[in-house]
């Protein structure tokens, strides 16, 4: 495959790294032209002359491979897997302009090019590739396995439905005249921007971490900050925003609606026990067709799965993708 380099600098971690697994800075281009910049993580203990199984592994939505992506990809290297954390075109260190555009589109496709970069190295197995999604890249994740059958097996964890959130609003609560009005807004930032030269982006987390949550947000916002905007999950790359246009793009973009065409691969939603978020993933599970499982994580809230490694079942996911 063309366009892959390795060049990179290593980019600074929120987590510590383990001392059992090496981690390689690489690029690859997807299929629009953008290079898409990830870190790979074997274990130490790796022959390459040998073949292992490998899994593609987004991030959460408006995150960066250094954060959530790169806990799960240490993690399933330590278990003998071949593992890639990538920043999706637009955003991080991957290539696209202008900056922080979201594309259901082009998101889904930044996995299937993970499967081309994977697909490429002699020492991973292209029949036992899978893909793992956080968050908003759960979904992604979803869609990309229902149109690239390459993906022999995918997993979410606290995944979120950007198409249905969007369109619908928190908890489906938006009407047909709000959204109709929220498309008309959209119209008239298209014009802004036009006039400006360039897309409009709200105010993100903040670009040093916070010592405590502001008060007044919502409890939803309070916990994003948590993450974010705090020492926890802070990293200057990951302001969690995207430009105010970007919507556009997911209103008519249903992620789920081919999920049962997945099937006979098999799928794990992965969820929190109090997580604000439970809902995408349990309907998502009612609308899989088998073989599917919904694995429930007591005590833990959505941000949770994203970085408590006493949480996160990592056992439970070597075992699902064992099994691809």
């Amino acid at each position: 495959m063309s366009g892959i380099e390795h060049t990179r600098e290593a980019g600074k971690k929120t987590f510590e790294l383990s001392e059992k697994v090496t981690v390689e800075q690489v690029s690859y281009t997807n299929r629009y032209g953008i290079t898409v910049a990830a870190d790979m993580y074997l274990s130490k203990d790796i022959d390459t002359s040998k073949q292992y199984p490998a899994l593609v592994i987004g991030t959460p939505y408006g995150g960066v491979k250094e954060q959530g992506a790169g806990i799960y990809a240490q993690n399933m290297a330590e278990r003998g897997f071949v593992a890639i954390a990538f920043d999706e075109s637009y955003n991080g260190e991957s290539g696209g302009e202008p900056r922080h555009v979201s594309s259901p589109d082009i998101f889904v496709e930044d996995f299937s090019a993970g499967v081309d970069f994977l697909g490429t190295r002699p020492f991973v197995d292209r029949e036992k590739i899978g893909a793992i999604g956080i968050c908003g890249s759960g979904a992604f994740s979803i869609t990309a396995a229902q149109v690239d059958p390459r993906i022999k097996a995918v997993a979410t964890a606290s995944m979120y439905d950007m198409s249905r959130m969007i369109r619908k609003g928190w908890e489906d609560s938006m009407t047909d005249e709000e959204r109709a009005q929220t498309l008309v807004q959209l119209g008239e930032q298209r014009w802004n921007d036009v006039e400006n030269g360039s897309p409009a982006l709200p105010d993100g987390f903040p670009s040093e971490p916070a010592g405590s949550i502001p008060e007044g947000l919502d409890p939803i916002t309070s916990e994003f900050f948590e993450y974010y905007g705090m020492k926890r999950g802070h990293h200057p790359n990951a302001g969690a925003v995207f430009t105010m246009t970007s919507s556009m793009a997911f209103m008519n973009f249903p992620l789920m609606n081919y999920i049962e065409t997945i099937s006979p691969r098999q799928v794990l939603f992965i969820i929190g026990e109090n997580a604000h978020s439970r809902y995408f993933s349990e309907d998502a599970y009612e609308m899989a067709a088998e073989p599917k499982e919904l694995f429930i994580v007591p005590g833990a809230r959505h941000i949770d799965l994203y970085d408590r490694t006493d949480m996160i079942p990592f056992d439970k996911l070597a075992s699902f993708f064992a099994t691809m």
